[in-house]
């Protein structure tokens, strides 16, 4: 019952600002920024490693967004496909031979950085395969602007995305040091030249679970988080970052997955031992788009990824947790990440086993396993709702009542397996972990285009 109070007062937290959030994504002018001189300049930093499907269709929508001063800095992370041959073809790209590299931070000796004159935004930095972090560490050492922001070379942006997070961090520059966007799922959506035409839920089954988690995930979730300056991660896929405070961090830890996390609890950190005024925010109007694993292998890879990041996170930053000197992070998001997400795989599956046993052995009455079951069905269900609710209060994307539907639906469904099975991943991924296991796992893309097909006629 702990976890459920937590989760509906922090969905009473976005509640009580997605008005903000309607108000700032209908009302504002942020497309008068886009022409502005007022507004920071930015370096977005694209690590990609075998991304030869949709890398050209990613960079080119890049290359098109409504912004005024930023620039595109690929990172070929030593990708054995034709990732770097591509790019260079597509866009006539030449080795630089003075590229100006920085060593603000370490990272894998850079090979070469492409460039082309009639590209003058658009970098490519080839370097020896040393993990997604170090990659972003490298493209830092690169970048020109104050500001960075790490994009999955996988994504799509929407034109706005950009401009909308700079106005967010125009509002407070001095004290805002990362800001998250908002990740929703592309599969089943049409792709025209880089851009979510039409939105279309998932047509398969792993795809559509996901876009419900995220969903709630997001909406439900970081919106109240970032409310009370707790918010503990910054999605990988897209954020925005103040580079002089990345860079006095450390940058980016490499070794493990979980980078995204670890970036936002060391601003965490630095911020409150040195009593310095600071926000990690959250801009729910800020859209990227990405591809979800479609398989269950690809997706339990995943998941297993993020629960070896999770628990290595947990485990080097435990000094944390119920200490007052770290204020919301210290008191609540630590003790709520240790307890609720690191150890709540352990609390469920035991759990579950335990209600088996119990059945089997007849030692309790099936009814009040039955209340016990629909108490926790009903709270999650509601959970989901509420981040629905606030979909459709600030954004309305579901513009059918068949895709309303559809995501109902499936929100129910996910407890009858799809749930256990995350717990499960969870687990596997901390066994991975104590094995010394840091393999990242393949994930296999599809084109753009491909995505963007219609379901075949029975």
């Amino acid at each position: 019952m702990t976890v459920n109070l937590i989760y509906f007062s922090i969905l009473a937290c976005s509640f009580r600002s997605i008005m903000t959030v309607f108000r700032r994504a209908a009302f504002s002018k942020y497309n008068t920024l886009s022409g502005s001189e007022l507004v920071p300049s930015v370096s977005l930093l694209v690590p990609a490693y075998n991304e030869e499907v949709t890398i050209i269709e990613n960079v080119k929508c890049l290359l098109t967004l409504n912004y005024p001063t930023y620039e595109v800095i690929v990172i070929n992370d030593g990708s054995p496909d034709n990732t770097l041959g591509v790019l260079c073809k597509e866009f006539e790209l030449e080795p630089m031979e003075s590229p100006g590299l920085r060593n603000a931070i370490d990272c894998e000796q850079v090979k070469a950085v492409y460039h082309n004159p009639k590209y003058p935004h658009l970098y490519v930095i080839d370097k020896p395969n040393g993990g997604k972090a170090d990659s972003l560490n490298a493209g830092i050492n690169l970048s020109h602007y104050p500001l960075i922001s790490s994009i999955d070379a996988d994504s799509l942006l929407e034109k706005d995305a950009l401009i909308r997070m700079a106005r967010m961090y125009m509002e407070n520059p001095e004290e805002t040091v990362a800001i998250g966007g908002d990740v929703r799922i592309a599969n089943g959506c049409v792709i025209e030249n880089g851009q979510v035409k039409s939105f279309s839920l998932p047509r398969k089954m792993w795809p559509m679970f996901q876009a419900v988690e995220y969903l709630k995930a997001f909406l439900g979730g970081r919106i109240g988080w970032s409310s009370i300056n707790g918010l503990i991660i910054v999605s990988g896929a897209f954020g925005m970052f103040r580079k002089d405070y990345v860079i006095a961090v450390g940058g980016y830890r490499g070794g493990y997955p979980g980078e995204d996390m670890n970036i936002i609890i060391k601003l965490h950190r630095y911020m409150l031992e040195n009593k310095l005024p600071y926000k990690v925010a959250f801009c729910p109007e800020a859209v990227c788009w990405t591809q979800a694993p479609d398989t269950y292998h690809i997706l339990s890879n995943q998941r297993k990824r993020w629960g070896r990041g999770n628990l290595k996170n947990m485990l080097e930053n435990y000094d944390m947790a119920f200490n007052p000197k770290y204020k919301v992070m210290g008191l609540l998001t630590m003790p709520y990440n240790i307890i609720f997400e690191a150890l709540n795989p352990y609390f469920k599956l035991t759990g579950l086993i335990a209600l088996i046993g119990y059945a089997m052995l007849d030692m309790t009455h099936w009814k009040i396993l039955a209340v016990f079951w629909a108490v926790n069905f009903v709270s999650g269900y509601l959970f989901s709702i509420g981040a629905f609710v606030l979909e459709e209060l600030a954004f309305k994307r579901f513009n059918r009542l068949a895709d309303l539907c559809k995501m109902l639906g499936f929100a129910a469904l996910k407890f009858f397996g799809y749930s256990q099975l995350g717990a499960l991943w969870r687990v596997q991924g901390h066994i991975q972990y104590l094995r010394n296991n840091n393999s990242w796992g393949a994930m296999t893309r599809q084109s753009w285009k491909e995505e963007s097909k219609p379901a075949k006629q029975a």
